[in-house]
Order: C-alpha cells, then structure tokens, then sequence
C-alpha cells in the first residue's frame, strides 16, 4: 500500500509546475477517503486548487469527511456559488453538524444564500440538543401510508431522490404522519402486488424521540441489526430517521468521549468538566499542579506506608530471599486488574450502560468478575511459584502465599476500580488525576501486607 506522502507529492508537484489537468487525474483515480487525506496534507492554497479539480461527488464526501478548521479554510478560498453547491448537496445530518461547527457570523451569511427548502431543514435541526436524536436525524426519508399498496410503495420508493445506499427501509404512517411501522426493502419486493402496507409492517415499537440521547439510537441500530431507525416527535410523528452509517459515527464520537471519561469526563462533557479539560491542559500552571499534587501526595503517602509494611517484614525477606522475587509480581497483577476496572466503569458510565440508580448491583457484579480473575490468576500465579522457587528452595508454602495474595490483589482492584472513580464523581471531584493513584495506593499496602502475612505464617 502506498504510503500518503508518496500519493500527495505528484500532486503538489502538478500544482505548483501548474499542470493542473495531470493533478486532476491524478485525484480522479483515487478513492474519496484517500483524496480527503491528500487534500489534508496540502497546504490551504494548494488545498482550495486541488478541491477544485474534484468531481462534484468526490467533492462533497471530501468536504464532509475534513475537520472543521479544515473546512472553514476552505470556504474562505471559495467563492459563494461553490460553497452553496457543495453545502445544498451535502447530508442534512453532515449539514447541520457543519453549520454547528461554524463561527455565527459566517453561519448566518452561509444561511441567507441557501434554498428556503435546505434553510428550514438547517434551522429546525439546530434547535435539538447537540447530543440528541433529532440534532443528528436524516429529515430524508421514504414514507407511505398504511393502506399504500406494495406496487405503489415500490413506485414511491423508485421515485425517491435520495440514493440506494440510504433507502433500505420504507415507514408507514398513518394519515396525520403517526409513526406504524417500517418495511424493510426486501420484504416489500417479495410481497404481492396488492397486498398494503399495512400488511408488511413490522418493528411497529421500534423508534426514538427526537429528544432522546443520540446514544440510544446507535445502540438499538447495532442490538437489532437494523440499516434504520425512525425518529418521532412526542406525538408520535414521524420527523426522520437516524442510518446505520449515522450510529456508526456516533459511536466513534462516543469513543472519543470515552477518552474523555477517563479523563474525568464521563458525566457531564460540557460546562464544568470542559473547563477543567481547558484548565489541566492549558492556561497557568497553578490549577494543574494543586489539582494533581494533592492526588500524588495520598500514593507517595502510601509508598511510605508500603514501604513500612516492607521494612516490618524485613527478617522474612532476609530469610526467605525468594520472597522479593514475587512483589512486583503481586503489584502488577492487581494495577492491570484495576486500570481495567476503571476503564470499564468509564465507557459504561459514558454510554449509559451504568444505570446510576442501581450502582452497587454494578460493583457486586465487577468484584464477581474480579474474584473469578482471581481465582484464575493466583492458581496459576501460585502453582508457578511453587514449582519456580518453592520446591527448589524448600518453601512450598509461597505458592500458597503468592496465590493468596493474587487472589486478593486482583478482588479488591476489581472493586476499587468501580468504586474510587463513582465516589470521587458523586462527591464532585475531578476523578481524572485522582482514581488510579488512589486504587494503586490501597491495592499495593493490601495486597503486600496479605503477601507477607502469608509468607511469615506459613
């Protein structure tokens, strides 16, 4: 496979030596989403040029694949009539995301020349919820209503503007638009001729409301394998729908804020957390610095006392040299269990797998799953040590000691890991310095205070 660079150098060479028609083939042979990262790699000048030289199509995936700032640089080298065409034909959900994106002042310029028809769909989609259903639907969409034969419907869907790749399911309404059901494409092709839509419906409890969290969509999209989902008004109205491709991105974008739940930003990713976001990674030192020494100071506190816990072994550790073999060992098992932990609790959190009023049926089924891991980990951690260093060194009770401790270290990192991170959100502390070093802290004093207990009364 080529590598990008290798891709984007004939190009700006074309460009620059002004051969514009060798740039354009070039471009032309190229996938959109290959074009999108050449395009990214030129710089803005050459950018506005080779956009240019793009086929309409390529054009439009182009532009709505490229970041804002991306975009914004390119609609400063555009004149207006360009920028309406691209705009006017772009996906009313990548559309609105776009308009969202842009400074007031150019939205509002951008608005005024666009058709009335794309301008009411614009308007009306930015008055949702960023995050919610009716922000991110496809107010394009095939409808019927319930007494529409199959010949009609499949006529109705012939007739149909949009393209093949968005039209997998046909909704049936009633007569005010009242959501009834959907007919998937393959089951209207196979039906008779005569039969109605109402007939072939099906999934007629299947929809979200327009206020709902985006989230919910993309879930029930990949639960029930469905190509999409109708999105309805508090009446039932049918305003749109959200596409397979959609909940694919929205998952993405979930992904990326699961980045920010484990940053700390799992509840709330505006207002509050976005200013502490801003505040740790940028602006005067102060804020980052007293926010993470206080969290630094607790686990370098707790060294010491590990520390302690070593040193009032130390007679066991002097007789029993093998011993030291297995700390790190100890330590480690329980810090991956617990960095698993948290991570698990972030993405649950985040996406609403974690139903907040039911918590602790969470943590009792996380420590389950921890002591499981446990048992696992500390017979073979056990069975290793006792074939590695205990038969050889006459002590066949450290696999015992090492197996125990094991067992202990990767339960209560299980627990810890749900627990920590809940606790500091509840008491409305920025859990992203916080979390782990506390869980380290607890889990490596435990787990070393059970290893040597062990080992000395054994």
């Amino acid at each position: 496979m080529r590598d990008i660079l290798e891709i984007t150098e004939p190009i700006r060479e074309h460009i620059h030596q002004r051969e514009l028609e060798a740039a354009k083939n070039e471009l032309a042979n190229l996938h959109w989403a290959d074009a999108t990262r050449v395009i990214q790699e030129l710089d803005p000048a050459d950018r506005a040029i080779a956009f240019r030289l793009l086929d309409k199509n390529k054009a439009i995936d182009v532009f709505e694949e490229l970041e804002v700032e991306e975009q914004e640089s390119l609609l400063e080298a555009l004149n207006d009539s360009e920028v309406v065409e691209i705009v006017e034909a772009m996906d009313p959900d990548d559309r609105t995301e776009f308009f969202d994106e842009l400074p007031a002042k150019v939205a509002a310029r951008l608005l005024g020349q666009l058709s009335p028809h794309t301008r009411d769909s614009v308007t009306r989609l930015l008055n949702y919820a960023e995050d919610s259903t009716g922000f991110a639907m496809n107010p394009n969409y095939v409808r019927v209503e319930r007494d529409t034969s199959a010949a009609d419907t499949l006529r109705a869907v012939r007739r149909s503007p949009l393209s093949e790749e968005s039209i997998a399911v046909v909704f049936v309404t009633d007569r005010q638009r009242r959501y009834e059901g959907m007919i998937p494409l393959n089951r209207l092709v196979k039906a008779a001729p005569s039969a109605t839509a109402s007939e072939l419906i099906q999934d007629e409890d299947l929809r979200v409301q327009a206020t709902d969290h985006r989230a919910v969509a993309a879930r029930l999209l990949r639960q029930r394998d469905l190509p999409s989902i109708p999105v309805v008004d508090s009446e039932n109205r049918l305003l749109g729908a959200i596409t397979f491709d959609d909940a694919m991105d929205m998952l993405e974008e979930e992904a990326s804020e699961l980045m920010y739940g484990l940053a700390g930003l799992a509840e709330d990713l505006q207002s509050t957390e976005m200013s502490r976001s801003e505040r740790l990674t940028g602006g005067e030192l102060i804020y980052p610095v007293r926010s993470r020494l206080f969290f630094l100071l607790v686990p370098l506190a707790g060294g010491f006392l590990v520390g302690g816990v070593i040193d009032q072994f130390e007679d066991v550790l002097a007789a029993i040299v093998a011993t030291a073999i297995f700390i790190p060992v100890i330590m480690d098992t329980g810090g991956n269990v617990g960095t698993q932990s948290t991570t698990i609790f972030a993405r649950g959190y985040a996406l609403g797998h974690i139903d907040v009023g039911r918590f602790f049926r969470h943590i009792i089924r996380e420590v389950r799953i921890g002591a499981t891991l446990g048992l696992i980990l500390g017979t073979l951690g056990g069975i290793l040590a006792f074939f590695w260093q205990g038969a050889p060194n006459d002590i066949p009770e450290l696999g015992i000691a090492v197996g125990v401790s094991l067992f202990i270290a990767a339960t209560l990192a299980s627990l810890l890991g749900f627990l920590l991170p809940w606790l500091l959100v509840k008491a409305g502390l920025d859990h992203a310095p916080g979390a782990n070093p506390l869980i380290t802290t607890i889990k490596d004093f435990t787990s070393l205070l059970v290893y040597f207990s062990l080992v000395a009364w054994l």
